[in-house]
């Protein structure tokens, strides 16, 4: 497919790329730090933050909104439908609860680095998940 985007979707990729790449939901948790229910709470957020850029730019930018309203509904969603309710029914109180969100979130980020990826080309900028696996890993 030969697609040029417009500017409004290189903008609006690029501000959901910068959410989705600062958060938890591309960056690893490792088992010794951070807390399950602000990770949960972080990646349910990209839903405010998605749907706001899609009412602003969403008319003008319809592979971005494609793109972006599958990645909440047939992968967010699922995630957060399964953890929200155990959630509130205390089950981040109990380590093996703990352990399986764990895996679960490991699973979402892979995927969610993917749609990472995928904005980043659409915003026409250079993959910053690319470089956090070369140099600049070692400073």
């Amino acid at each position: 497919m030969n697609w040029e985007p417009k500017p409004d979707e290189q903008q609006a990729a690029w501000e959901l790329y910068v959410e989705l790449i600062t958060r938890v939901a591309t960056q690893d948790l490792s088992d010794h730090h951070g807390d399950e229910e602000t990770a949960l709470k972080s990646v349910y957020s990209l839903f405010e933050i998605t749907r706001e850029l899609l009412k602003n730019k969403g008319r003008q930018c319809e592979t971005f909104s494609k793109i972006a309203i599958v990645m909440l509904n047939q992968k967010i969603q699922p995630f957060t439908a399964k953890w929200h309710p155990r959630q509130l029914a205390g089950a981040f109180s109990s380590e093996k609860e703990c352990k399986a969100f764990r895996e679960d979130l490991k699973a979402i980020q892979a995927v969610l680095s993917s749609y990472a990826g995928l904005l980043s080309e659409i915003a026409e900028v250079e993959d910053i998940q690319k470089l956090e696996e070369g140099p600049l890993q070692r400073l």
